[in-house]
């Protein structure tokens, strides 16, 4: 950030326009208190992200509790929130205070002016211990965090005055310039570089009020208190630190400073204590999954890459970039874990580990540790379809694969052409060649790429979900659905792949499309295909189920019904039932429903009243119609519609 993005302004005590309305310091802190939340998540955005994520934590605190004025003040004549009930003074003005100190925190300091209070490290608050930063988020927050850090620091403000307050462009022009931003303009043009993911701001990983710890050292910090009060200890201090044992300070790379040790992480810190699979364990194995992978790549010896990777796991230090699947725990591994590849990927030296609950990427730049990269993925009970891949690395656009021993041909399809064959992927060491990720792709969704395994139990595909482990595809009724490679699943899977696009870093398994049912639509506009989608996660709650519709003149399928943790189209509830209002070729508006093989009845009622015997409804509607869908199952049983 450059210096004069932010001029100098009054004492802080007067931070507000002197048009607005006067607010008692009583208002202020009422909005402060209120507010919290916002106005410090507020502030960590603003910040600049080379303070790193801890600094960053405490500092947006100290700064969001120093913004309350001393006396009464006069608040900036900008609404408070443009998506609010109303303008709050009180918050404008401490919004206002907020911005300003974080864009001071992210001067250069210099020789000729004395630092800003705001330039210095905070006083308060102080966490003694630990080393608190926000939880990380997803894929897409991980891009937009990113991308954000680019920026300066004006802009900064000004992306996150838009996606926090939604505020109007000729407000946020206001409250930057209130705030000492010399070219509000050139700020709002600079924000306009990146994409408008408004949403994604609220995500943990913005988030400083949801915290994750982890701890500091204590006798490191001691250390440097003997060497503040005498320099000769400072090279005994640096000398005993170069004759530790376990190769000493350097190959810990990014890691954090070392908590205290026990002989348990002793064991999994040590390179030599990795466990390594014969190569040919998994032929004779009674079971198939990642536990008998062999150890694969050119750096399977390397012990100052592997105890860097250990190192990291166990205490990522704030530089490394942290990702998890949802419901994956972060922490350091319990005992020595299986080594499952260490090797030159492109650009990047990665080692990916198993500890029998989670798979582990580590990942650095050939040079040097910095921008390393530490990546979870839960895969407890994976059996041979789940564990047949892992992602080793995205480039460009483009996915490695590190494929399963017993995978004997790889190749990539799209899933959008099913009649147009898979093209052969050369494997090397069981590392595939590139092929292009569907989630790293730009624009609209023309093509759906996955990757086709094949080994000596059959043909299976699995695609890039943005995670660690692909998500296994497959085709047919929930309770016994067959491999997606086959024809007829294909054909079936055709219109709906792009569906698979919402589905992304959400921890999935595996997912299911079920052709349930088909339609004559009226008006002789020929059939319609009802398919049910269902994405199973690894932690076994939260999967989602999309009914969908495709018409013959349709390209893609619509989504018709959507829900979250429910047993529909899963093998302990195979049964569904939705509906959608459709437009026939001649105007006419209809309510279409369609329930599973057996389905006894579907009734409807609410806007649109009708009844049918058999497992389809087609009434006529009115356009903008509800209703209310539920059905009797042979037996009795009955369900209502999908939502």
């Amino acid at each position: 950030m450059q210096s004069q993005d932010v001029a100098p302004r009054p004492s802080a005590s007067s931070p507000s326009s002197p048009t607005g309305p006067v607010v008692d310091v009583e208002q202020a802190e009422a909005a402060l208190v209120e507010h919290y939340p916002r106005l410090v998540r507020l502030a960590y955005l603003v910040l600049p992200p080379t303070l790193g994520r801890s600094r960053r934590v405490l500092t947006a605190h100290s700064l969001t509790q120093r913004a309350l004025p001393r006396t009464r003040a006069s608040a900036p004549v900008i609404p408070a929130q443009s998506a609010g009930p109303g303008s709050d003074p009180g918050y404008a003005l401490v919004r206002l205070q907020v911005v300003r100190t974080a864009l001071e925190a992210g001067l250069p300091l210099t020789r000729k002016a004395w630092p800003k209070r705001a330039q210095l490290p905070p006083l308060l608050p102080q966490v003694w211990g630990l080393k608190l930063f926000p939880r990380p988020g997803g894929a897409d927050e991980l891009g937009l965090d990113q991308r954000l850090s680019a920026l300066s620091g004006p802009a900064r403000a000004a992306y996150a005055l838009r996606g926090l307050d939604r505020l109007a462009d000729g407000d946020v022009r206001k409250v930057l310039a209130e705030a000492g931003v010399a070219d509000p303009d050139a700020a709002l043009a600079e924000a306009d570089s990146i994409p408008a993911e408004y949403g994604l701001l609220d995500s943990c990983e913005f988030d400083p009020c949801s915290l994750q710890a982890r701890p500091t050292d204590l006798m490191r910090r001691r250390r440097h208190l003997k060497v503040a009060l005498a320099a000769g200890a400072a090279l005994a201090v640096c000398g005993m630190l170069l004759a530790l044992p376990g190769d000493g300070w350097g190959p810990d790379g990014a890691a954090a400073p070392p908590y205290a040790r026990n002989p348990a992480a002793q064991a999994a810190l040590d390179p030599g204590k990795l466990t390594r699979v014969s190569p040919a364990a998994w032929k004779t194995a009674t079971r198939t999954d990642f536990s008998v992978w062999p150890a694969r790549g050119d750096l399977t010896r390397d012990r100052a890459l592997l105890r860097r990777a250990l190192a990291v796991w166990a205490r990522p230090g704030e530089a490394v970039k942290v990702s998890a699947t949802p419901g994956t725990p972060t922490g350091g591994p319990a005992g020595p874990p299986q080594l499952l590849y260490a090797g030159t990927v492109d650009e990047a030296h990665v080692v990916i580990l198993h500890d029998g609950l989670r798979i582990v990427r580590y990942a650095e730049p050939k040079k040097g540790a910095q921008g390393a990269a530490l990546d979870f993925a839960r895969v407890d009970g994976a059996g041979r379809a789940e564990a047949s891949a892992v992602v080793l690395s995205r480039t460009d656009g483009n996915v490695r694969y590190l494929t399963a021993p017993w995978v004997r041909r790889a190749g990539e399809r799209d899933l959008r052409a099913p009649g147009s064959g898979a093209m052969d992927l050369a494997l090397t060491d069981g590392v595939t060649a590139p092929l292009a990720s569907p989630t790293l792709r730009a624009g609209g969704c023309t093509s759906w790429n996955v990757l086709q395994l094949t080994d000596g139990a059959g043909t299976r595909l699995v695609t890039d979900l943005g995670e660690l482990v692909p998500a296994h595809l497959t085709a047919g009724p929930p309770d016994a659905p067959v491999e997606a490679s086959g024809a007829e699943a294909l054909r079936t899977w055709a219109p709906y792949a792009c569906s698979l696009g919402v589905m992304r870093s959400a921890g999935v398994r595996g997912v299911n499309a079920w052709a349930y049912a088909r339609q004559p639509l009226p008006d002789t506009d020929g059939k319609a295909a009802w398919v049910c989608t269902r994405a199973e996660t690894w932690r076994g709650d939260g999967a989602r189920v999309l009914a969908q519709f495709h018409t013959p003149r349709g390209r893609f399928g619509a989504v018709a019904a959507q829900a979250e943790n429910v047993p529909a189209c899963g093998p302990r509830a195979p049964q569904v039932l939705a509906g959608v209002l459709w437009k026939s070729s001649t105007g006419s508006w209809y309510l279409l429903a369609a329930g599973g093989p057996g389905t006894e009845s579907v009734k409807a009622t609410g806007g649109i009243k009708a009844s049918a015997k058999g497992h389809l409804l087609t009434a006529e509607a009115k356009r903008g119609a509800q209703a209310d869908l539920s059905a009797t199952l042979e037996g009795g049983d009955s369900i209502s519609g999908l939502r």
